[in-house]
């Protein structure tokens, strides 16, 4: 597991705080090249990150020892360059009703940020945003009162600049951020490496149910891996980890992906991987993607939002009747079925709400999906999930909020047909070497590629239905094998 090493200036800046053993100056740290081979994760609270100085030589050397570093040469030279980021509607909406109703007259007002977190009540949200882009411990945010409010200024916060009550609420947030500061050790035999497993407790249909993720965690003892679930609320301190696994629906435009890209940068082993949620979370890139590499697809075409688009005209491609997905949708949302110029005027008028471009497929019935697990390039489980009674989806979504899904069954690897299993590790092929779920149509003995998943279903009793404990063992041995490889 990792140990931490906190760097500062020099060693008196740590007086205000508890004893620990894991300080040491940044002249030290450039100096020693030889700090044990086991897992760090570095501090870098340098009150000077200025190019070519000891705190940026510190980060940068960090990474070349193939240490996790916060923050990192990227995000020094962001901080240093001024490059902003902005905060989406309901973000300026929390940050305008803090303002009116904390009565802040100045223009720019500021927010210390220690570790993703503030002192601030309700602006917590904020916080998490501005770190989760800006992964620096201690950060001096300007913002401005307008009604739109927005960030002005991102620095660097020094120890030396806090006062006091700064200071115990900096100590508070590096413990919460690591755990191995300054505590005793979860136990005395320690773990060979430490897993996050990321999920959301409030998703509806989450890739990985309670029992599942229990046995992931089960598993992990029994192979001496400590592994933890966190949440949103814990995003913060996934650097504490020698590796990543995401158990949460993956989108581009939330958490999942950002703390993908913190884990990748900062060399933890991950899945999700960033490039494998930006290639598989977009069903019109997957769709270019797997034509250029002639894996079979169903016809498919572009809808564009700036066209004048007929059913006459989709028709004569596609047949009818057809299918319009939006780019990001999953478990059978932002899908619809099209028979006639009324339902696609109307199914375009929704989903355009959503993407400016549309992904229009033929409709191809068939009782049942394949889908193939791939980890690493291998084959791991193989499914049929069955279309809803009564529906031509696995899930069939209702007009109250309640959902129904398909049955299922779980098929030994080698039961599957050749052609099914040969298409889908074609297709896994071009997205990367993590874990996969390649979800396949057969048409008259032909397996043809619906969509690639870059966060594939495992559930209890379900994917794990051949395997049993095997399952969760491979898939945690990956991690162990490739921080073993990095070794």
């Amino acid at each position: 597991m990792d140990s931490v090493i906190i760097l500062l200036d020099n060693i008196s800046d740590w007086k205000p705080y508890y004893e620990t053993n894991s300080i040491l100056t940044v002249s030290d740290y450039l100096k020693y090249k030889d700090l044990g081979k086991e897992s760090k994760l570095v501090i870098n609270l340098s009150s000077d990150y200025s190019y070519n100085s000891e705190g940026y030589f510190s980060s940068l050397l960090a990474q070349a020892r193939g240490h996790r570093v916060i923050p990192g040469v990227e995000i020094i030279n962001k901080l240093e360059a001024g490059t902003g980021v902005r905060m989406d509607r309901n973000l300026q909406k929390t940050c305008y009703q803090w303002i009116q109703k904390n009565n802040v007259t100045d223009e720019i007002w500021y927010l210390n940020i220690y570790f993703g977190k503030c002192k601030e009540k309700g602006l917590e949200k904020v916080a998490r945003f501005i770190f989760e882009n800006y992964h620096c411990p201690l950060l001096k945010v300007g913002l401005n009162t307008h009604p739109r409010n927005q960030i002005e200024t991102i620095q660097a916060l020094s120890l030396q600049q806090l006062n006091n009550e700064e200071q115990n609420y900096f100590a508070e947030s590096l413990d919460s951020f690591s755990k191995k500061v300054w505590r005793t050790p979860r136990s005395s035999k320690s773990s060979r490496y430490s897993i996050a497993i990321f999920y959301n407790p409030d998703e509806k249909f989450p890739p990985s149910d309670t029992k599942a993720l229990n046995k992931f965690l089960d598993m992990a003892k029994k192979i001496n891996i400590h592994a933890e679930l966190i949440t949103e609320e814990d995003a913060h301190r996934v650097l504490e980890f020698d590796a990543l696994f995401i158990r949460a629906t993956t989108t581009l435009n939330n958490i999942t992906y950002k703390l993908s890209q913190v884990a990748a940068s900062n060399n933890m082993v991950v899945i999700d991987d960033p490039l494998s949620i930006i290639r598989c979370t977009n069903k019109v890139y997957l769709c270019e993607l797997l034509e250029r590499e002639k894996v079979p697809i169903p016809a498919s075409t572009l809808i564009f939002r700036s066209n004048e688009n007929t059913f006459a005209d989709i028709e004569s491609k596609l047949g009818s009747p057809f299918i319009v997905k939006i780019p990001d949708g999953s478990f059978s949302h932002g899908m619809k079925k099209v028979a006639n110029e009324s339902e696609l005027k109307e199914v375009l008028t929704e989903l355009f709400e959503q993407s400016a471009i549309l992904l229009a497929q033929e409709y191809i019935p068939t009782e049942f999906d394949w889908r193939i697990g791939v980890l690493d390039g291998e084959p791991l489980f193989a499914c049929k999930y069955f279309m809803a009674k009564g529906h031509w989806q696995i899930y069939n979504h209702l007009n109250n909020g309640k959902s129904k899904c398909g049955d299922y069954e779980t098929i030994p690897i080698y039961k599957v047909p050749q052609n099914v299993l040969k298409t889908a590790l074609k297709a896994a092929s071009f997205i990367g070497k993590g874990l996969y779920g390649v979800d396949l149509k057969v048409v008259n003995d032909k397996a043809v590629v619906i969509e690639i998943n870059d966060n594939p279903n495992i559930d209890f009793e379900v994917e794990d239905a051949v395997l049993g404990d095997e399952l969760y063992y491979r898939i945690l041995n990956y991690f162990v094998r490739i921080l073993e490889r990095r070794k």
